[in-house]
């Protein structure tokens, strides 16, 4: 590739990332994940609703609107998010400032590396096909 197409590749390659391309998840990463998700456990499951509700079906799903789940507050019901890697980002930094009434009681994860992982980790246990199957 010559200098002058340098800007383009890495305009293309910006396109797709904000387009939702991505690289194969790191294996180190996801190891890391899985252990901040180790956390979330005493509250929630991949495959089934404890007291906070299942993650599998999580991406693209609207805040309070887990299946066979209905112990929302109306604060998070109400909210609009939907689950996406950003609104993720945002809500696992402080879920109780992002939405104030919210029932999770839980002072976030506040390091961006380590939410990063738990982020990246969380979609790749949810993927379909793995063992994420929506439980009613």
């Amino acid at each position: 590739m010559t200098p002058r197409h340098a800007p383009v590749a890495l305009w293309l390659a910006a396109g797709l990332l904000a387009a939702g391309a991505s690289a194969a998840p790191d294996p180190a990463a996801l190891q890391r994940g899985e252990q901040v998700y180790a956390r979330c456990a005493a509250c929630h499951a991949i495959e089934g609703n404890r007291t906070g509700p299942q993650h599998c079906g999580l991406w693209g799903r609207r805040a309070g609107t887990a299946q066979g789940y209905s112990t929302y507050s109306k604060a998070l019901r109400d909210s609009a998010i939907v689950w996406d890697e950003r609104s993720l980002n945002v809500f696992l930094k402080d879920p109780m400032k992002t939405v104030p009434g919210t029932a999770m009681g839980y002072a976030g994860v506040k390091d961006d590396g380590e939410r990063a992982d738990l982020i990246a980790w969380l979609k790749e246990a949810t993927r379909p096909g793995k063992a994420c199957q929506l439980v009613p």
